[in-house]
């Protein structure tokens, strides 16, 4: 599961909403379709100690899509791996090339748990 965070500028009582605009859509079809491409670019990204994906190892937590920069929070199969560093360059890699600007990678203290590898987003 992802969470996507919508980055807007609150309303405040001197900002009303223009007569006649459309309201926001609780759910936005583009934004759901470029987390779902991530995701699928993701998967060419393989732990070689386990020899499966992020995506399904469930390493990917959380994406905020943004304007000008996406954030890709994830986790790590353990705190020293020694393949980290390639790992979240590829993730990096991988997410530039479906949004074309830039991806910042953040690494959560989250233990992983190999209960969760396997599930589908």
């Amino acid at each position: 599961m992802t969470d996507t965070r919508v980055e807007e500028t609150p309303q405040t009582e001197t900002t009303a909403p223009e007569a006649g605009a459309a309201p926001v859509p609780a759910f936005d079809a583009q934004r759901r379709a470029t987390e779902l491409a991530i995701l699928d670019a993701l998967r060419a990204v393989v732990d070689p100690e386990i020899g499966m994906n992020v995506v399904e190892l469930a390493l990917i937590k959380q994406i905020i899509l943004g304007k000008d920069e996406t954030e890709i929070k994830m986790i790590l199969t353990t705190p020293f791996c020694p393949y980290a560093g390639s790992m979240i360059q590829q993730v990096k890699e991988q997410a530039e090339s479906v949004v074309e600007h830039d991806v910042k990678i953040t690494l959560l203290a989250e233990r992983w748990d190999p209960r969760d590898a396997g599930l589908m987003w």
